[in-house]
């Protein structure tokens, strides 16, 4: 599926299905989004991080599950969302990673792009949405919050991810979607 989200950046396409010309665009703002990962993983992205996004899967789950949505202003990929459906219950759905682009960042962007998704979760049955809130990355609490989620405690690692040496602890933010 493709939308296209009108904001103070201009408009802005939101496109379902990463296609292997994307990898490019994905490294370019993976780099340009350092300033996340060192807070969150207390490393620069990789080129691992890009793959990573394919195979990185709750336990339960299975592919078919997996979305990755790109944000592009023209033809710069400007954004990332990977969501998982059907966790942690069926009528669930878990965001992953929300990244934006530097350039991009505080100008509605975010905000713009999840309200499009989040309506398109409660209209395909979706009630809950989690996502996970770092204390190293303020701003994106701080979004979440913007967005109605609440932000609980700081939660025991858990899935199949291992976390790395620089790693805060996560808080897991939980939005339910009203019908």
């Amino acid at each position: 599926m493709i939308w296209t989200v009108s904001t103070d950046v201009g408009r802005i396409v939101v496109r379902e299905q990463l296609e292997p010309d994307d990898e490019p665009g994905i490294l370019e703002l993976f780099a340009a989004c350092d300033d996340w990962f060192e807070a969150v993983n207390g490393t620069p992205s990789g080129p691992g991080d890009v793959q990573s996004l394919f195979y990185a899967l709750p336990e339960g789950t299975s592919f078919d599950d997996k979305r990755l949505f790109t944000v592009r202003d023209g033809d710069k990929i400007v954004g990332l969302i990977d969501v998982v459906l059907g966790f942690p219950h069926r009528t669930a759905a878990a965001v992953g990673l929300f990244l934006v682009a530097p350039s991009h960042r505080g100008r509605g962007l975010g905000a713009a792009v999840a309200n499009v998704l989040l309506a398109e979760a409660r209209e395909g049955g979706i009630d809950t949405v989690t996502a996970s809130a770092h204390d190293t990355w303020p701003q994106g609490q701080t979004f979440l919050r913007a967005l109605g989620f609440t932000v609980g405690p700081p939660a025991e690692p858990s899935g199949n991810r291992v976390s790395g040496p620089g790693e805060a602890p996560v808080r897991r933010a939980t939005l339910t979607l009203q019908p």
